[in-house]
């Protein structure tokens, strides 16, 4: 099968700190650096990494041709990509303090002018059994989970950066909802009762991961691994990409957590985001390496 991601793409300007400013506060960096990022482009290139037939949909300014080119060297196929004349590339301003926690602000640029008739003929080659994946960081996200859901496709969206309305908007069209969990608790205080979905996944830093299958009643649950932490950007989408790339290639749920939570775990070793995702090579290899459980 293959993975279709209607996802962002940021350029990530990365400034590491002592700590984390205070309202009011300026503080002098320790160091900077630019890389690739954006919560969509960081899940493609973790399902490519993954292994998995993975499409980007999303759309950038006519620059930052660089982009395109780490894309396409993690594995990425970048052919549906938007270069748009009248937006910037969408960027993101990340802060990293000692403890590898992070603040971030966004800046959407062409990630939001996405149009439905822009994203037509991407979506019209979406087949039976195919996954796309979606975030909160681009337009048109309720228009292509129908799509996708008319062609009998799968659809994972990621409710980050947390919005209940496009939440409340898409959800119909989600087959899993993918969620840390502060996300998760804001959605149960929001919409208690059942919510119309498949699965939910729900990722817990440093407890784990699980997975509850709301149409049996399991639950799975994976243990995080322990590592000592750089930079935590990305983890989420590292780990919801790789999942969603085990599922692709039928893996079952417990073994799509385990193989997840691995890379997840490789990733929060390194700086950085995109350029930061571990190939399933050293996956595995960090996973053989593993106590038996």
């Amino acid at each position: 099968m293959a993975i279709w991601n209607l996802g962002s793409i940021n350029i990530d300007h990365v400034y590491r700190l002592e700590h984390l400013p205070q309202p009011g506060e300026t503080l002098a960096a320790r160091s900077y650096v630019q890389g690739l990022g954006g919560k969509g482009a960081n899940q493609s290139i973790a399902a490519a990494c993954a292994g998995a037939d993975t499409h980007h949909l999303g759309a950038m300014g006519q620059s930052d041709d660089w982009v395109i080119d780490r894309l396409f060297k993690r594995g990425v196929l970048s052919t549906d990509i938007l270069r748009m004349k009248d937006q910037a590339t969408g960027h993101a301003i990340i802060l990293l303090d000692g403890q590898a926690e992070n603040a971030i602000v966004i800046h959407p640029g062409a990630n939001r002018a996405i149009t439905p008739d822009m994203l037509a003929g991407p979506l019209s080659e979406i087949r039976p059994g195919d996954t796309l994946l979606i975030q909160n960081e681009t337009s048109c996200q309720v228009e292509a989970a129908q799509a996708a859901r008319k062609a009998g496709a799968r659809v994972i969206y990621s409710a980050a950066p947390f919005d209940i309305e496009a939440v409340r908007a898409i959800l119909p069209h989600v087959t899993i909802l993918a969620m840390n969990a502060g996300e998760a608790e804001a959605l149960f205080a929001a919409m208690p009762g059942d919510l119309p979905v498949e699965g939910l996944l729900i990722t817990r830093g440093g407890e784990g991961a699980e997975y509850r299958d709301l149409t049996t009643g399991t639950v799975h649950r994976q243990g995080a691994f322990k590592v000592d932490p750089v930079d935590t950007t990305g983890a989420g989408d590292t780990f919801t990409g790789y999942f969603a790339a085990s599922l692709d290639r039928g893996d079952p749920v417990p073994q799509a957590l385990r193989l997840a939570s691995g890379a997840a775990a490789l990733k929060v070793t390194r700086p950085g985001a995109g350029d930061a995702i571990p190939a399933l090579a050293e996956v595995l290899d960090f996973l053989d390496a593993q106590p038996s459980e």
